[in-house]
């Protein structure tokens, strides 16, 4: 379901982000908050008989997300400008660890004290209905160019055609939506991989048994989740601390505070493969660091596109990023990764040993993609001002 998952929220995305730019945005929200809202719901009194249908229902949600991930941020921006901007941009996706831990919290809750998992699938929506609720009654619509006093000299917008025209010019765009793909590329392929690659270490380590079952151990994937929802808070504090204080050294702060934290994280991912064979808690440390630094910039890749996109073509903007960070990135990272590692261990023996280093050598293709999404971030530098100063005349 993870790939209909992905696939839905593709197809879906750009659609909100037409619709983002042209009518009323909390509405179109609403609606799609909503629409998750009932489906996950639903899904929950799906029977095992009809699991093609359940499959369905949960792939469905990513067109609920990618009505919120598409509209929300230029929201956000037409209410704040500048340091206030990036601020309340860095609390929106302080949401998206803090959500998914304590979502994974209250349903693995629901699901005990119920002692039936359907119930994990039906306390979320209630959450989910009343955010819709809320944004529905008490979000203000602000108009598109609000907080950068424009608001009042947008006569008119210009067709989809148009945007994307704009969109494929503007430099500073195309290449930080391809370092976030790189950003994405990483993660998709981390969460999918990396807690088996540490149970393989501890196998080799011989501190854990290989797993013969049809479902093994989730204890490595329960202590990388946390590390992520943990690093992915931090990132994006630590991330919007940083870009204000450098921005008071130069105006290329946003894309060069993102270069960098890339270049460190690749530096530690690359450790990660190193020490995991002698120490599995060194190989959390460089997990913990590398993450850190990886989502460092979440909010000032936000903050970038508000900066030189305009407003009247923002949704359309964030809708098309998500669409390239999924589509070059976590849409196929796992599937690669899981590839490479297959054909290596087919060309050498199948020893416990090789098994374990054949994954580490496929999970390699990580570290070089995130100092590739670095380089997208220098060369972002190098047009920000120029792109920044037309979207402003604009």
């Amino acid at each position: 379901d993870r790939y209909f998952f992905i696939c839905s929220f593709m197809v879906a995305a750009p659609i909100f982000g037409y619709l983002g730019d042209r009518f009323n945005r909390k509405i179109i929200l609403s609606c799609g908050i909503f629409f998750w809202s009932a489906v996950t719901l639903s899904s929950s009194f799906i029977t095992k008989e009809y699991y093609w249908l359940f499959v369905l229902s949960r792939g469905l949600v990513g067109i609920g997300e990618s009505s919120y991930s598409s509209i929300s941020p230029t929201i956000i921006g037409d209410l704040f400008t500048n340091n206030s901007r990036t601020m309340m941009l860095s609390v929106f996706y302080l949401a998206i660890p803090l959500g998914s831990g304590l979502g994974y919290i209250l349903g693995s809750s629901a699901k005990e004290a119920a002692g039936d998992w359907h119930w994990a699938l039906r306390v979320s929506p209630v959450l989910g209905m009343t955010a819709g609720t809320l944004i529905l009654f008490f979000v203000p619509e602000p108009k598109r160019g609000h907080a950068d006093q424009l608001g009042g000299r947008i006569k008119h917008r210009t067709s989809w055609l148009c945007d994307m025209k704009a969109l494929a010019k503007n430099r500073s765009y195309v290449f930080s939506s391809l370092a976030s793909a790189a950003v994405s590329f990483a993660t998709g392929a981390f969460g999918m991989w990396i807690p088996l690659y540490l149970f393989r270490a501890q196998v080799v380590q011989k501190t854990a048994e290989a797993c013969t079952k049809d479902i093994c151990s989730s204890k490595d994937s329960l202590i990388f989740g946390a590390i992520t929802c943990v690093t992915g808070l931090l990132g994006v504090v630590i991330g919007a601390a940083t870009t204000r204080l450098c921005r008071q050294k130069t105006e290329r702060a946003d894309p060069l505070v993102c270069a960098v934290s890339m270049l460190g994280s690749a530096i530690f991912v690359c450790l990660i493969f190193v020490v995991a064979k002698k120490s599995i808690i060194g190989a959390y440390v460089c997990i913990f660091i590398g993450e850190t630094l990886l989502f460092l910039n979440w909010a000032i890749t936000a903050d970038i596109l508000m900066y030189v996109v305009i407003p009247t073509r923002r949704a359309t903007a964030v809708a098309f990023q998500g669409f390239t960070s999924h589509l070059l990135g976590d849409a196929g990272s796992p599937y690669l990764i899981g590839l490479i590692s297959d054909a290596l261990q087919k060309s050498y023996t199948r020893s416990v040993l090789w098994q374990f280093l054949s994954l580490g050598y496929a999970l390699m293709l990580c570290p070089f993609v995130i100092v590739l999404g670095g380089m997208f971030f220098l060369a972002t530098a190098l047009f920000f001002l120029d792109d920044r100063d037309k979207a402003e005349k604009q």
